[in-house]
């Protein structure tokens, strides 16, 4: 590519172009410039952040595609490019070579660039004078380089009399000039012999009438390429036929040729003859492949120790590509685990003996440590100085193996296998190493098995062996590779937690760790018997910084969790201890609610703009508990749905709200629809579908009387699969809606294709209504759209009659919020349900 430097006044020139331009064309517009590394970087840009520029990168090549012809046309070479690009024009030097490319799009991303068509035409055309304005102001920018150039040059000097002729005659290259229409206007004399015809049957001959068609497409797409760039390109290596029809490796490079005024004058080549330099280089390929085929690793390093080639298995050995360790010392494998004398005296072996040979531990790119048998040897030039060192070394991993097993036997538990605590005191100073060197959290949970003791007293200790067995095979199966799981003795046990993000991802894990005294332990012929366990939680580096100091701390929040009543968790720092206790005591309360008839339904009426009427009501859960009063549903939900409960829940709420529409029928009462939210957890299950048509079944409930409402995020993240089963649910009669629709991201292709029959307007829209513009318009929007959709419109969270009126000036199907009622009792909606038409 032309490399000129743009001076700063000029971009501001440019700068201004842009604004104007997006201005006038209301979008957002960019100026893009190639650099050296290939790559396209904005220069000038208006009405687009820096973030979604990033996203208007496009390659050379297709770029080359977007040509001024091209743009004039449709937009279909433009959709194959980039959708989010409305229009494009390349810019080029003088001579053809690309300097970049202005662009514009829509100034919103949401916007597809396709939906601004109707203003393609004129939009096309300012661009188009903006990109010819640039274009010759890099035309002047050009003249001036040159000018610039040459008057540097010492003038005073005239050219040799030798003519160009015969000193390209002089070498052994071929040596080629072609004119802007390809054909040949000058070669030496190598070219003639290499090419057995004399210089009058190649000038003025173009490569389709010297050539056959093959090869004569690849010479002109090859000086395309060299014009495009603008700087010398190689067209290639190939086997070709040098002076005297001798077999031979050719490699060609091309190079446009350019006047003073960056106008292109034609194309010069040169080829050479490089079977010299092949052959060697299949000598160095095959040695290479007798290295790569090897099973010990082979690192080569330069005096100085730095990586300059690898070969053998050092990849498998090691975990890193060659990519990755050239240029790289190879203290990039140091373990750590041998000191500064260990490496001294290694080096004083190689520059004394040339060679050093033994055992070392390293690690891999995994960060795993491993044992390796390691041979290193000195080369030496004809000087005899050291010129590179190479290292052969392969992994005896297999060979430790036997030790590690005597070691597990003095680091192990005997009875359950875990790590003992002299094992978790080693695995934590590294883990606390590690923790210090990311500058991560910790944590350590030391937890005691309650009254356990009374097991061992009553049913013997064979029964209380097994049962910390049980305990030790749900901690390893519970809770994954990385949370490291060791006995200190008796009923005490110790699990380490690395990698802490947050304190809710802690207490989660937290969470999983009471769930393994869930289900009941198995006491042999004796039953079965209920387990609970007291844990304390000490934090790195919050509560410590070494190991013992974090055990200890650990072990002090369990006796606290003991004295609490057991069954319990404390944490040692107060602060985190107080926030962890509420949510686990909220959890614990969430669990019973069910059984003790904590969890209850309201009902809030839908009216009918149209005839005022009530056409159905929307069940909404709520939750009284006896500890901590009402809680809100924004808080229980998600909490529900993070420990797993929303499922039982999902299917109370859905068998309650068919309950009680059943009972209004019974009474003779027509309520419209009983509407019930669906949780996308709920909808995910293979079988919500049947458990829907179940609980209709045993309510008795008819499907004409049941809504279900699915939130717009769910239903866009999948939306085929949630296609099929709100299609099976339509099929039985029971009607669908969108719920929150506004506030995610909806595919319309998608929307018009699922089986749904409502959308209810976000209660965000309808505040502010009729006064916030933004509102009033995302709200005309919406029911337009469900109209256009063939579907009725419920706007949620009406609170005022101007909202009431708009909505209904607007032709908004239904309503609901407290401008009408807030969710009631059933026995406080007397006045509504008598408003229903009876059956």
């Amino acid at each position: 590519m032309i490399d000129i430097t743009i001076t700063q006044a000029q971009r501001g020139e440019w700068q201004q172009s842009i604004d104007m331009l997006a201005r006038i064309a209301q979008c957002g517009a960019a100026l893009l410039q190639l650099k050296q590394t290939d790559k396209f970087v904005a220069i000038g840009y208006a009405n687009i952040s820096p973030e979604r520029l990033d996203k208007l990168q496009l390659t050379r090549e297709q770029v080359y595609r977007c040509t001024p012809t091209q743009m004039t046309d449709d937009s279909d070479t433009l959709a194959e490019v980039d959708t989010r690009i409305q229009c494009l024009i390349p810019i080029n030097w003088p001579a053809g070579a690309l300097f970049g490319y202005i662009c514009i799009c829509p100034a919103d991303e949401d916007i597809p660039a396709h939906s601004m068509a109707a203003q393609q035409a004129e939009i096309r055309r300012l661009l188009k004078v903006c990109a010819d304005s640039i274009e010759q102001d890099l035309a002047q920018i050009y003249r001036q380089f040159k000018r610039d150039q040459n008057s540097k040059r010492d003038v005073s000097h005239q050219a040799s009399q030798l003519s160009l002729q015969a000193f390209i005659d002089c070498m052994k290259e071929h040596v080629w000039v072609k004119d802007t229409s390809g054909r040949y206007m000058m070669v030496n004399h190598s070219v003639e012999l290499a090419w057995n015809r004399p210089r009058e049957q190649i000038l003025n001959f173009t490569d389709d009438e010297l050539f056959e068609p093959r090869l004569a497409k690849h010479f002109i797409a090859s000086d395309i390429e060299s014009i495009r760039q603008g700087v010398q390109v190689s067209a290639g290596e190939c086997e070709g036929l040098d002076i005297g029809d001798v077999d031979s490796w050719l490699e060609t490079t091309k190079v446009p040729a350019i006047n003073d005024d960056g106008e292109l004058t034609g194309v010069i080549g040169i080829s050479r003859n490089i079977a010299s330099h092949k052959a060697a280089k299949d000598q160095l390929e095959l040695a290479s492949r007798v290295f790569e085929n090897s099973v010990e690793g082979v690192i080569i390093t330069d005096v100085d120790g730095a990586i300059i080639d690898a070969h053998g298995a050092y990849s498998e050995i090691t975990g890193y590509t060659k990519e990755e360790l050239l240029g790289q010392n190879p203290r990039v494998l140091n373990s750590g685990r041998h000191k500064k004398a260990f490496f001294t005296e290694m080096w004083n072996d190689l520059l004394s003996k040339g060679k050093w040979h033994g055992e070392i531990w390293n690690r891999r790119k995994s960060g795993a440590i491993f044992p390796q048998m390691l041979n290193i040897s000195a080369v030496y030039d004809i000087e005899h100085q050291i010129r590179f060192f190479v290292a052969v070394f392969n992994d005896i991993s297999a060979q430790k193996q036997s030790e590690a097993e005597l070691a597990k036997v003095a680091f192990h538990d005997p009875l359950t296998k875990l790590p003992n605590r002299m094992a978790l005191n080693t695995g934590l100073e590294q883990e606390l190493k590690q923790a210090s060197h990311s500058n991560t959290r910790l944590g350590l949970v030391y937890i005691d098995v309650d009254l356990f003791k009374q097991i061992n007293e009553s049913y013997g200790h064979p029964v209380g062996d097994e049962v910390l067995l049980e305990v030790s095979r749900r901690f390893s199966q519970s809770l994954g590779d990385l949370v490291t799981a060791a006995r200190l003795g008796s009923d005490e046990f110790a699990l380490l937690l690395p990698n802490i993000d947050s304190n809710d991802a802690l207490l989660q894990q937290i969470n999983n760790l009471r769930k393994v005294f869930d289900q009941p332990f198995i006491l042999g012929e004796h039953g079965q018997a209920r387990l609970t366990s007291s844990m304390g939680v000490a934090i790195y580096p919050d509560d410590a910084q070494d190991p013992s100091g974090l055990l200890v701390n650990a072990e002090i929040a369990m006796h606290r969790a003991k004295q609490d009543g057991r069954n319990n968790c404390a944490f040692y720092t107060e602060s985190l201890n107080q926030e962890s206790v509420a949510k686990l005591k909220l959890q614990s309360a969430l669990h019973d609610a069910i059984e003790l008839n904590a969890l209850y339904l309201v009902y809030q009426p839908k009216i009918s703009f149209v005839t005022g009427d009530v056409v159905g009501f929307e069940a909404l859960l709520r939750w009284d508990d006896p500890a901590f009063g009402a809680v809100s549903p924004a808080v229980f939900i998600p909490l529900a749905e993070k420990i797993g409960l929303i499922q039982d829940i999902g299917r109370w709420v859905l068998k309650r709200a068919c309950e009680q529409g059943q009972r209004w029928r019974e009474q003779g009462v027509n309520f419209g629809r009983i509407a019930v939210n669906v949780a996308g957890q709920q909808i995910q299950r293979s079988s919500f579908v049947d458990e829907v048509a179940e609980t209709l079944k045993q309510t008795g409930l008819p499907a004409s009387c049941l809504e279900l409402e699915v939130t717009e995020s769910y239903m866009m993240s999948e939306p085929e699969l949630v296609s099929q089963d709100l299609a099976k649910l339509g099929l039985m009669g029971v009607e669908l809606s969108i719920d929150d629709f506004g506030t995610g991201y909806s595919s319309l292709s998608y929307l018009k294709k699922l089986p749904i029959h409502k959308l209810k307007i976000d209660q965000s829209f309808i505040a502010g209504l009729p006064l916030d513009t933004h509102n009033t318009a995302i709200a005309k929007a919406i029911i337009a759209m469900g109209h256009a959709l063939n579907l009725k419109v419920v706007a949620e969270g009406v609170e005022t009659q101007a909202q009431a009126d708009f909505l209904k000036d607007n032709l908004c199907d239904h309503a609901q919020g407290y401008f009408y009622s807030k969710p009631k009792l059933v026995e406080e909606l007397t006045d509504f349900l008598h408003k229903a038409p009876r059956n």
